[in-house]
């Protein structure tokens, strides 16, 4: 689910201003060989189900639920009434004399353990109303023929049938008939839900019959309870089921459509034709169609089968716009590409109506890249949910637009690779299916359209977010605010820099692609992975899946020195590296001398198998003038500082003061008369995630009032909203209250100086001034000083020598940073210049905010701070 990119972002966001630790930097090395590559990985042996290579064993097996559903639609009640038939066949050697099924909808009951488990301030997997769950009214099981009336237990999400015999080992079948009703909640969890729309309800319908819990070799049943974050694990089977529901909607669910006569206009039934021949997107239902539909009585039945599929899902609305192209496979097989969505979602220029071309573009490419999509149809459904995916068919929301649409649908449907496909367990490893998306997802940005929407994301600017919950957790024990980094962003870095860093395109690709083959349709465990790339790539790995899958080690890489040999420069140079932090990666270096001349070395991880230090000798005939450790900025590198070799240190002139540079960027910006004139200042800006547009409104009001709103337009939700009206501190994360303790609402009163420079010159404020001068990437030279703003809470600001601007501030509480901008374009206001482009660091997704518009002094009212 992309939304989590986002939430990252908001958390991150908040986190600023109220002080939660991210990271910490560090002086000394504690890094241990003896820890990081420990000859001891694997916890067990291969076995005759799984074997050591990483392949299904020659007694693989995996149960299988084959399901025919009936179910009604009212629309009245928003409610749904079904019956489900399951054929379930027991391949593994064990009796069963139990089953258990999954009964999600109770997530949305009061009494729900996922209720009890959500935090008070809510969250995007919180319930914002409740429903009475699942309403079940009968459960018969048929076992050797024999139709029994079963008795049933159900806790929370999840329902146990005794039966009458055991389940017979080694393939015997039970049939499983539930009746059932529940209704369809308005918002549920961003899995499921109803908008409503100018021309009628839109249902996103998913989780909506009892499934089959997965019983496997690992653990036997797996039973955890649904409770928001994690999401599923199931069986496959073929899904035969019909959707009963209100003449004149719509329906489009998983798998294909068998009875279009019966349901579609002669019209949508041609139109539908010509676009299953269409590489363009032909309308199958126009927005003409919608706004003149007049209401109709009756009901018609919808009648779709989906094969080899883990799940299925729908959608029902009368004002949905259709339209489709088609889907050309490597194998020249053809599938239809098609979107659903609003009158309202058609906006200029890259609204909806580029859907079905997205849809169409990111399922050829991961087609012809790893394995070929399997399914007879791709639908996106614009709707309530911001996105989530189901086999054959995802929901994004009505509100994408852009690059925001781009991202989400190509993210959705990526998930038909990773978890449709390859079936992991995504309950316990959302790295599996969010990660190895994540992963592909970057690759398809840089083909669609010959980069459209492409952004490139910066490793780098990751190492001091990614030191929470390792990957290799339960997606419900990870917090929130570190989801997207622990089951998205990490994992998928992690992949990238094997492949680009470790093993190398050719190698990497052909052990993943072997890996998506082997466990296609089957169940992996995170093992299965790890010895399949190992395997396949001829590589011992284990030093890196333990240090980036199993732990939450930290890197930080750094140039500790450099001599000569002989003391003669034309003799070569011997440069020391060193390992500061636990993690242990390959180490790549540009190093310069002083004829001009860069040369790029990279060195293998195991160069730190004998210890923290490592000293190589540089073939170069004249002085090295600099040396910079991942000069592409790809690694999560918690404190870059150290990274860079300038030569030496250069000194801050003898007669330069704090004062005097705090002086000079006064005067640059305008001069301190005219900064302290401004009385108020509304500035505005727009910056994008992944695509999806963000505003940030900022309000100062002198002398302590300030507002702050992250707003996502896509969501129509505040990410984050700060109000400091006097004594009051307010804040909101994702639509929701967060509470601010004294101590960091101390500290938020205390920094709202729109020019906090004017109180750093007074006397009393400890300010210093770095003896020596701070060469960026970029080369250029800043002044660093240091304000100690209480005992914790300690700013760095960064002052170009050339210019005098801010070009650079970082707060940090004791030695964890809690937030980070670089500031440039500077152009001039009423008079004082301030940066119109402020750069965000968060979680590895570089957020640029251009600034829209600033008024000063323009009469706000007390009331914009309530």
């Amino acid at each position: 689910m992309t939304i989590n990119k986002i939430l990252l972002c908001s958390g991150f966001l908040l986190a600023c201003f109220v002080h939660a630790a991210v990271g910490q930097t560090t002086a000394t090395s504690k890094y241990d060989q003896h820890e990081a590559f420990s000859p001891l990985f694997y916890p067990t042996n291969g076995n005759e189900y799984r074997s050591a290579s990483g392949a299904p064993g020659h007694k693989y097996w995996q149960n299988r639920a084959d399901y025919t559903i009936s179910a009604v639609l009212d629309t009245a009640t928003h409610r749904i009434s079904g019956s489900v038939a399951i054929t379930y066949k027991n391949s593994s050697p064990d009796k069963l004399p139990f089953l258990w099924l999954q009964l999600d909808q109770n997530i949305y009951r009061e009494d729900s353990r996922g209720a009890a488990t959500t935090v008070v301030t809510g969250g995007r997997f919180a319930n914002r109303s409740f429903t009475e769950g699942y309403n079940i009214k009968a459960v018969n099981v048929v076992i050797n023929g024999k139709k029994t009336a079963v008795k049933y237990n159900i806790t929370d999400t999840r329902m146990q049938l005794i039966l009458p015999e055991a389940l017979k080992a080694d393939g015997a079948v039970a049939k499983i008939y539930v009746d059932y009703a529940y209704e369809v909640p308005q918002y549920g969890t961003d899995r499921t839900g109803r908008l409503n729309t100018r021309y009628g309800w839109i249902y996103e319908v998913a989780q909506w019959y009892p499934r089959m819990e997965v019983y496997d070799d690992i653990l036997g049943w797996n039973s955890i309870p649904y409770q928001g974050a994690s999401e599923f694990y199931l069986e496959y089977g073929d899904f035969d089921y019909t959707i009963t529901a209100p003449a004149g909607m719509i329906v489009a669910g998983s798998g294909q459509l068998q009875n279009e006569a019966q349901v579609l206009t002669p019209k949508q039934q041609a139109q539908l034709a010509k676009a299953r021949n269409s590489d363009k997107t032909v309308m199958i239902r126009d927005s003409a169609e919608v706004v003149a539909a007049q209401p109709r009585g009756g009901m018609h039945s919808w009648h779709f089968i989906c094969k080899n599929a883990r799940d299925v899902a729908w959608a029902a609305s009368t004002a949905f716009v259709w339209d489709a192209a088609r889907i050309n496979l490597p194998s020249g097989k053809k599938a239809l590409a098609q979107s659903v969505y609003p009158v309202e979602s058609i906006v200029t220029p890259n609204g909806w109506a580029r859907s079905t071309e997205f849809v169409k573009g990111c399922i050829e490419i991961y087609s012809k890249q790893w394995f070929e999509y399997t399914y007879p149809v791709a639908t996106n459904v614009a709707g309530i949910v911001g996105g989530m995916e189901y086999p054959g068919i995802v929901f994004c929301s009505h509100r994408s637009t852009g690059g925001g649409l781009w991202g989400v649908t190509d993210h959705e449907f990526g998930h038909n690779w990773f978890p449709m496909i390859v079936g992991s367990n995504e309950r316990k490893y959302a790295w599996m299916d969010e990660g190895f998306n994540t992963f592909i997802n970057d690759g398809s940005g840089k083909v669609f359209n010959n980069g459209e929407f492409y952004q490139k994301q910066q490793g780098q600017s990751m190492g001091r977010a990614m030191s929470g919950d390792p990957i290799m957790s339960t997606p419900d024990v990870i917090q929130s605010s570190y989801l997207g980094i622990a089951a998205y962003y990490k994992p998928a870095m992690g992949l990238s820099i094997l492949r680009d860093y470790v093993l190398g395109k050719e190698r990497f690709e052909y052990a993943f692609r072997t890996y998506i083959e082997r466990w296609a349709f089957k169940h992996p465990t995170p093992w299965d992975f790890f010895r399949t790339m190992e395997n396949v790539a001829g590589e011992d790995l284990s030093w890196f899946w333990r240090g980036w899958f199993l732990n939450s080690w930290k890197l930080d890489q750094s140039v500790k020195d450099v001599k000569y040999v002989n003391n003669d420069p034309a003799k070569g140079a011997l440069i020391t590296i060193e390992n500061l932090e636990q993690m242990a990666l390959p180490v790549v270096l540009a190093i310069t001398d002083s004829k001009g001349n860069t040369d790029t070395v990279k060195l293998p991880a195991e160069i730190w198998q004998r210890g923290s230090t490592w000293t190589f000798k540089q073939n170069s005939d004249s002085r090295i003038t600099k040396v910079v450790i991942d000069p592409d900025k790809a690694f999560p590198d918690i404190d870059p500082s150290n990274n860079i070799w300038a030569g030496g240190s250069k000194k801050v002139p003898a007669n330069v003061t704090a004062k005097d540079v705090l002086n000079k960027y006064l005067q640059a910006i305008g001069g301190i008369d005219k900064v302290k004139a401004i009385k108020d200042q509304v500035t505005t800006a727009t910056g994008t995630v992944q695509g999806t547009e963000i505003k940030m409104t900022r309000k100062f009001k002198s002398p302590d009032k300030f507002m702050l709103d992250v707003f996502i337009p896509m969501m129509n939700v505040h990410a984050t909203k700060l109000v400091v009206n006097g004594d009051s501190v307010s804040a909101i994360q994702m639509g929701n209250p967060v509470p601010v303790d004294a101590a960091s609402r101390e500290r938020i009163r205390a920094n709202l100086a729109l020019i906090p420079e004017v109180d750093y010159l007074k006397d009393g404020v400890e300010i210093h001034l770095s003896p020596n001068i701070v060469t960026d990437d970029n080369g250029k030279d800043t002044y660093l000083i240091t304000v100690k703003e209480d005992d914790d809470l300690v700013t760095e600001l960064y002052y170009d020598v050339a210019t005098g601007f801010l070009v650079k501030k970082i707060s940090r509480n004791g030695e964890q940073e809690t937030g980070a901008i670089e500031a440039s374009d500077y152009r001039e206001v009423n008079g004082v210049k301030f940066p119109f482009l402020l750069k965000n660091n968060i979680g590895g997704q570089q957020i640029d905010f251009k600034v829209d518009d600033i008024k000063i002094n323009s009469g706000i009212t007390d009331t914009d701070f309530k």
